[in-house]
């Protein structure tokens, strides 16, 4: 087993998560304005401050391992979640497609921020700085907070469109 790691390319890798979560957190909080005294509204809660704690364990698990935030990154995330707030959806106003659209989006942040947390939980066999206990609680996290998503997300999509709200596949299975 190779135990060299590439400085660089974890220092990007680590640097794209940390700006993703910042693009996940502003989407919570947006549709946490959309959704106050609703059923999603408790879950979402729970979510933003998971989101927010796993936000600050990944920063300081860079701390740990000498990554410095790249504020440039973080910055291009935060403008680009709020510049997709203009996308038009034929309505002047929120569209209940609006939902269904971001928790599609956030189903799918959720398995790419488990991987990350994978990736660096198989670094953790060779860098003892990372605390492996931590990175296995937050790739559990992850998996409870793909269900809820796909489970909300599939019942929004059967109030929106019709249809039933079964799953067909958990893809956080392959």
């Amino acid at each position: 087993m190779d135990t060299t790691v590439d400085g660089d390319a974890l220092r990007i890798y680590c640097n794209d998560h940390l700006a993703a979560s910042a693009g996940g957190i502003g989407l919570v909080r947006r549709m946490l304005d959309h959704h106050v005294d609703d059923a999603y509204e408790p879950q979402l809660r729970e979510l933003l401050a998971e989101l927010q704690e796993e936000r600050a364990a990944l920063a300081a698990t860079m701390t740990a391992v000498g990554i410095r935030p790249n504020r440039v990154k973080q910055l291009v995330v935060r403008v680009a979640e709020k510049l997709s707030r203009l996308k038009p959806d034929g309505r002047l106003g929120r569209s209940p497609l609006s939902t269904v659209i971001e928790f599609e989006f956030l189903t799918g942040a959720v398995l790419l921020k488990r991987a990350g947390f994978e990736t660096l939980l198989g670094l953790s066999e060779v860098d003892n700085r990372i605390d492996a206990g931590l990175v296995t609680r937050l790739v559990e996290q992850a998996d409870r907070q793909h269900r809820w998503l796909g489970e909300a997300r599939r019942q929004h999509a059967a109030e929106v469109f019709g249809g039933r709200a079964e799953r067909q596949d958990d893809a956080s299975d392959t």
